[in-house]
């Protein structure tokens, strides 16, 4: 009992049990490594912080018997432990070696299965058409502004955002059906100032997506230092996914992609400074913006992000409503990013999402910033703005966005 007790990872999602009758912490696993959800109850959350690597039986002995009253527990104990173990949430053994087989068959595999099908969006072809009917307005007429080189739609759950997305795709036009679309997509996962690459093609109930490998090959040429090649955050990231169903959707299975997952820039919303003093960074941004310039004519951007994240969902102290007193000045503030982004100013986007270290937890910031700096000609035109409780007291803000230049 006196054996120290191993750590609890870092890396997974931990937030209220949405289930009522199941109240306590809900704990998964983000990069399904592991396809367990653990729902830890109330009286037990505490002990979950004697998992750090430090403290030992013992003292998790002593603070279960203080819950408990109980001198018998070393059986919860063994119990707690032998779940958060089996799950593959604790730094051991055992987590390493489904990391490790997760990552072995990501790498060998020749595609990129969806990840999400069957949860955020329907499994069933017919079913998904339908419903992507129903959000995009499949037999109206598309609109698409004189120069279009690109847009940005959400991230958040097609079902919570439609009205964004469909914003932003009916910008789309037949016209753009054989371009190449490069896709930024936040990485919610993936290491900060690092650009994920993944020559995989990418597979959709609604068939299969070509990756332009010899212009990922050149980025991962041209800037080696910043990119993560074959990066196993494409296995699990949706901010990609859900883009190339809707394009799929439009234009086809076949449509042509350039997939890039963008990593927080951290050190730069710390320390201060533009993303590009990291020469990493300052590498990859050049090498993206030197293909736009080059490959103007054949591509079109698309911008997976989402913006505001508010309330206790995501470590806020107090509860967030959509259209509440918070929200309101929230919406401000996102519409004061939203100028700057419109106008090109990617300076002065950045400084905005520096204020506070961006208390506003804007998750697609680094994908806007790299598009901005890739394409400093883009001008922007607001198409929607909304606000989504992703639960009763949290919420998230994005929107529709077309982009000329």
């Amino acid at each position: 009992m006196s054996d120290k007790l191993p750590r609890l990872r870092g890396n997974l999602d931990f937030m209220p049990s949405p289930v009522p009758e199941r109240p306590g912490l809900l704990i998964r696993d983000p990069y399904q490594y592991s396809p367990t959800t653990l729902i830890i109850p109330p009286a037990l959350v505490e002990c979950l912080r004697f998992y750090d690597g430090n403290s030992t039986g013992l003292d998790l002995h002593e603070v279960l018997y203080r819950l408990t009253s109980e001198l018998r527990t070393s059986e919860l104990e063994q119990h707690l432990t032998e779940a958060l173990s089996q799950a593959g949430f604790l730094e051991n053994e055992v987590y390493r070696q489904m990391r490790d087989e997760r990552h072995r068959e990501f790498a060998a595999s020749a595609i990129r299965e969806s990840a999400h099908a069957g949860g955020a969006y329907s499994n069933e072809p017919d079913e998904l058409r339908g419903t992507l009917d129903r959000y995009l307005g499949a037999r109206e007429p598309v609109s698409s502004p004189d120069g279009l080189i690109g847009i940005a739609a959400p991230h958040v759950s097609p079902q919570g955002g439609w009205e964004s997305y469909q914003a932003a795709y009916r910008a789309l036009g037949p016209q753009h059906a054989e371009k190449i679309f490069v896709i930024l997509g936040t990485s919610h996962y993936g290491e900060p100032d690092r650009f994920g690459l993944t020559r995989k093609a990418f597979v959709t109930p609604l068939g299969v997506a070509a990756t332009e490998g010899a212009l990922v090959d050149e980025l991962a040429a041209r800037a080696p230092d910043a990119v993560m090649l074959e990066d196993y955050c494409h296995a699990t990231e949706h901010s990609i996914e859900f883009q190339v169903v809707f394009l799929q959707h439009l234009y086809g299975p076949g449509v042509r992609i350039v997939p890039i997952l963008c990593g927080a820039f951290g050190r730069s919303l710390y320390g201060g400074g533009p993303p590009e003093d990291e020469e990493p960074v300052r590498a990859f941004l050049g090498a993206l913006g030197e293909l736009a310039a080059r490959e103007k004519q054949r591509l079109v951007w698309v911008l997976g992000v989402d913006m505001a994240h508010m309330g206790r969902r995501y470590g806020d102290r107090s509860p967030a409503r959509a259209g509440g007193d918070l929200m309101e000045q929230v919406a401000g503030r996102d519409r004061g990013r939203i100028d700057r982004i419109n106008a090109g100013d990617a300076a002065g986007f950045w400084e905005l999402v520096q204020e506070n270290h961006d208390d506003l937890k804007w998750c697609g910031s680094a994908p806007i910033y790299t598009f901005l700096k890739a394409v400093p000609e883009a001008r922007g035109q607001l198409l929607h703005y909304q606000q989504w409780n992703i639960d009763e007291e949290s919420v998230v803000s994005f929107a529709g966005l077309s982009f000329s230049g």
